[in-house]
């Protein structure tokens, strides 16, 4: 192990992440009672122009009206594009009067480093001036060519970011890329052409103690292929997808959550090297395969997974 390691980000249940229009409040209080980890109240994308001021008012009194923490709900906010004139105020409006009440907030189209930085300038002063006990983190949509060019710049940042996610679909636009629909694969391309920038923003996050999360898929009319997508992406080592429509939920926390199988072969494992270390042994078998110490560190991440959800539970 290089002497060199990030410190991990704090640890958050993220096998679902609801996105929730700040436009549409009737929509408020259903994600409140799903089966969700993780929800962002969205003030970007999925607001028109018009509706920007009105969003970001239904947002804030959603975080100070409804107990997402006590549903065991993450809650969090997308905030409009630096490049906006939205952006600015919504960091001063959601922070001053309801940043106790934040776990975090969601950057899209981070290009550089910088693009973090400013995003915590404010809400550290915001923070301090308010007298806020509670820590709102950060998290970066990497959905540019300009953003996964710098992705590790990116991750690297430290301060209050806490995860990437990828955007799949400002992803594609960026790069001309041709494709079926958000987060589909084009059967032109001999496998997944989205596996190099899941892989490298996955290993970036990794390096440097950050979650990663995977984004969209536009078609929630096929179940199947988001299993798929989710797959895919899981065995890359993402820990959590979008959920665009209810219906993704149950198939994301499905995806991201161990088979009971798996979690039993971790404790077998944790338990034979255990005994193993006891007989001065650095090595053992299990149902016929060679374990040893990064068989540990393998199991330990299932079983700690598996620990969180049973706790969320």
């Amino acid at each position: 192990m290089s002497h060199t390691q990030a410190t991990p980000a704090p640890t958050r249940l993220q096998r679902s992440e609801l996105a929730v229009p700040g436009s549409n409040p009737a929509l408020f209080e259903k994600a409140l009672n799903s089966a969700v980890d993780y929800v962002f109240l969205d003030l970007e994308d999925a607001v028109a122009p018009g509706d920007k001021e009105q969003a970001r008012v239904n947002v804030i009194q959603a975080l100070l009206d409804l107990d997402w923490r006590g549903a065991g709900k993450t809650i969090s906010v997308r905030i409009n594009g630096l490049d906006t004139h939205y952006m600015y105020r919504d960091v001063v409006d959601l922070m001053e009067q309801a940043g106790d009440r934040l776990d975090t907030i969601l950057i899209p189209k981070v290009g550089v480093p910088s693009d973090v930085y400013m995003v915590e300038a404010m809400v550290n002063q915001i923070e301090q001036g308010k007298g806020f006990e509670t820590r709102v983190g950060l998290e970066a949509l990497i959905e540019t060519a300009l953003g996964m060019a710098n992705v590790e710049a990116i991750a690297a940042y430290g301060g209050r970011l806490e995860a990437l996610h990828f955007g799949v679909a400002d992803y594609a636009a960026s790069n001309r890329a041709r494709t079926v629909n958000i987060g589909g694969l084009n059967p032109d391309y001999p496998g997944d052409q989205w596996h190099f920038a899941l892989s490298r923003m996955t290993v970036a996050c990794r390096a440097y103690g950050l979650r990663a999360i995977d984004g969209p898929f536009g078609d929630f009319k096929d179940p199947d292929a988001y299993r798929a997508a989710a797959r895919r992406a899981a065995a890359l080592g993402i820990e959590g997808k979008w959920a665009i429509h209810p219906s993704q939920i149950e198939l994301a926390n499905e995806i991201f959550s161990p088979p009971e199988a798996e979690v039993d072969r971790a404790r077998r494992i944790l338990k034979e090297l255990e005994i193993a270390a006891a007989e001065g042994r650095g090595a053992a078998a299990v149902d016929g395969k060679m374990i040893d110490a990064a068989s540990a560190r393998m199991a330990e991440n299932v079983v700690r997974l598996a620990e969180a959800i049973a706790g969320r539970g």
